[in-house]
């Protein structure tokens, strides 16, 4: 494609475009294969949440619940089985991207399930039991920023598998994370593992800051505290990136690099818009810089491609404004730490909701398929 539309523009500035979505219908269809041809989509990641919206409707499922149901499959085995066929599919569509790029796109992710966020032994068996099932090079694994995610990140990269750390609010915790990945790498570099097949994002969560601060504001409720709203999310973002060029230009990330590694990216999470009063586009256009990656909801592609106004760069000029912005809502009593504290905690009580649905509407499907039908 050329650049003259502007999700090709965001391409040409550095930004990666994922699909946060994916469904056997849009497998099937060939939906999938259009974006990426069309709307330069070079990755996908899933959640609970969107893997439970695929299978409520629809009925691309219903041959395999079937099969499944024959076979006296337990709903366990049977979400996996499911979700990990349709990421094995997506990532056959993805694989000449993850060609052309050297692996740095072309990424279909899973997540590990959410009730092991606090488990890290039970993470690292999980990701090797996703990693093996899929079987595909470009798959990643979701493991969520938890403290005990942390060890998880570092001994699921020592064993090769690539990793999306998802679930990172605060900038100390991306550090941490960062950290877990190079020394992931250490062990797997020690254990003669090539390490320009190993790939990982940190995904940074965005418009989740700005409505729970927000909030704050609002119950604040003054003029300069109402003044400060939806400009969290932003510049908390930005100063990750700032985060993420600092820890890959230290000697420690510069010798891995230089041993065959590549840096984790930093990959924007939450980007839709959840404030009507805000542009529909403000997670896109007020994020750009080289070598991030977008996550966006279909919804947000769209108004992208629609009417998106890509700068070359948001980013990198914006440290000491980011951090002004974050000054002035301590100075209005708002926690930081606390807000960040909370998102993660919410966060992972989401996710595990939506596995909660998730498993309930499969045990329904299977329950139907096994329930003979009366003539």
């Amino acid at each position: 494609m050329t650049n003259s539309t502007p999700l090709a523009q965001l391409s040409a500035a550095g930004v990666s475009i994922w699909l946060d979505d994916l469904s056997r219908e849009r497998i099937n269809s060939g939906g999938l294969q259009d974006l990426i041809k069309n709307s330069n989509v070079v990755g996908v990641t899933t959640n609970p949440t969107i893997f439970a919206g695929a299978l409520a409707k629809g009925e691309a499922y219903s041959e395999q619940v079937a099969t499944l149901a024959a076979a006296g499959m337990n709903v366990t085995d049977a979400v996996f089985a499911i979700t990990t066929d349709d990421v094995a599919a997506a990532c056959d569509i993805f694989r000449p991207v993850y060609d052309s790029t050297k692996g740095q796109d072309g990424r279909v992710s899973i997540e590990v399930e959410p009730s092991l966020a606090r488990d890290a032994a039970g993470t690292v068996v999980e990701a090797q039991k996703l990693w093996a099932k899929v079987n595909r090079p470009n798959a990643m694994i979701k493991i969520p920023a938890t403290v005990e995610g942390l060890e998880a990140i570092t001994a699921t990269i020592a064993l090769g598998i690539s990793v999306n750390v998802t679930l990172i609010f605060s900038l100390e915790r991306h550090r941490q994370v960062i950290n877990a990945y190079l020394a992931g790498l250490e062990q797997a570099k020690a254990a003669g593992i090539d390490l320009s097949t190993i790939h990982s994002v940190a995904s940074f969560f965005v418009s989740r800051v700005d409505s729970e601060i927000n909030a704050r504001l609002e119950a604040i409720g003054t003029p300069e505290a109402l003044a400060l709203k939806s400009k969290a999310g932003v510049a908390n973002a930005q100063l990750a990136y700032q985060v993420y060029e600092q820890a890959f230009s230290s000697e420690r990330a510069l010798g891995l690099i230089n041993a065959g590694a590549t840096k984790q990216r930093p990959l924007w999470a939450s980007t839709g818009v959840k404030d009507a009063s805000l542009p529909d586009t403000l997670y896109v256009t007020e994020l750009v810089a080289p070598e991030v990656v977008n996550t966006m909801p279909e919804k947000t592609m769209q108004a992208t491609a629609d009417h998106g106004v890509i700068p070359a760069d948001s980013v990198t000029g914006s440290y000491a404004a980011a951090n002004a912005a974050l000054d002035a809502l301590a100075a209005q009593g708002v926690s930081y730490d606390d807000v960040t504290r909370l998102l993660e905690e919410e966060g992972l009580s989401k996710f595990e909701v939506s596995w909660n649905e998730l498993l309930d509407t499969v045990q329904t499907a299977l329950t139907a398929a096994s329930t003979p039908s009366v003539a």
